[in-house]
């Protein structure tokens, strides 16, 4: 059987939580543009910083030594639900983990290189997109 196949356990842990993850950011961004409106991004501002808070409330449980969590767990939450429901808590988390091992130059550069070059990327997308589109 597949699911006991411990190839076949991450991707089908991580898929299940992408599921809901995924289906979380969709309608939570749907009911706050009802709700208030697009002229600010309410929804994706709660949702990053909600899946932030989930990340370094779930990060420390399912890591502790005295009672870990199943790997598939970890997957499923961290990799596949928070992942679907938004990459931010993914880089709030790394950033995290250079701060706490003093690697300051490279959280620095992480934290401002993945904001400024995220949003420049998406420029260059944009106009390579039109380039293309006309």
């Amino acid at each position: 059987m597949m699911v006991q196949d411990p190839a076949w356990r991450a991707p089908i842990a991580i898929s299940l939580g992408a599921i809901g993850g995924a289906l979380s950011r969709y309608y939570l961004t749907t009911w706050f543009t009802a709700q208030f409106g697009v002229l600010f991004p309410y929804g994706t501002f709660f949702i990053n910083l909600t899946g932030c808070l989930a990340m370094g409330f779930f990060i420390p449980f399912a890591l502790h030594p005295l009672h870990p969590l199943p790997p598939e767990v970890r997957l499923l939450v961290a990799t596949g639900f928070l992942g679907a429901y938004t990459t931010f808590s993914t880089y709030g988390l790394d950033s995290l983990n250079l701060v706490n091992s003093q690697n300051y130059r490279f959280a620095l550069v992480y934290w401002l290189g993945s904001a400024l070059l995220g949003v420049f990327c998406v420029q260059v997308g944009t106009m390579g997109a039109k380039f293309f589109l006309r």
